[in-house]
């Protein structure tokens, strides 16, 4: 969301966003997408409590997947954003309410947050995302934009 200037879209649909600790350090690892956005008042960056299922999930997803997922467990989160397929299907097998960054455009199209998605898309395509064109088209076919 950031990498398309659309950050703040996520808390004009969730509110309050917590990342954990391992996301944010991948942020501010290096300057890019996200690394002076995440800095903003509607972010807060938690720490995860429990670190028993740590290293099980770090055999499967990265450090930043796998704090996500505990620390939604930890939090009792209303929501999980993960894109990426073997985390989501995780976090959806751990009884989380996993949404991706596609849902998320497709809500903010739906409440006027945004005028069209395919613009936004197309733009998360030039700057690295990759989409197979199944989802590509599924996804503006459910904006109505197809």
């Amino acid at each position: 969301m950031a990498s398309i200037g659309k950050l703040e879209l996520l808390k004009d649909i969730f509110g309050e966003i917590i990342v954990a600790d391992a996301v944010y350090n991948e942020i501010k690892a290096k300057q890019g997408y996200g690394y002076s956005e995440i800095e903003t008042d509607y972010i807060k960056v938690q720490s995860i409590k429990g670190i028993a299922y740590r290293d099980f999930l770090l055999n499967q997803l990265d450090l930043g997947e796998t704090e996500t997922i505990i620390l939604a467990k930890e939090i009792d989160a209303d929501f999980v954003i993960i894109d990426e397929n073997i985390a989501y299907r995780i976090a959806k097998s751990s009884e989380l309410n996993v949404v991706r960054t596609l849902s998320i455009l497709l809500r903010a199209k739906e409440k006027g947050l945004i005028p069209a998605l395919k613009p936004l898309l197309d733009e998360m395509i030039i700057k690295g995302r990759w989409y197979s064109q199944g989802v590509y088209k599924a996804i503006l076919d459910q904006a109505g934009e197809i």
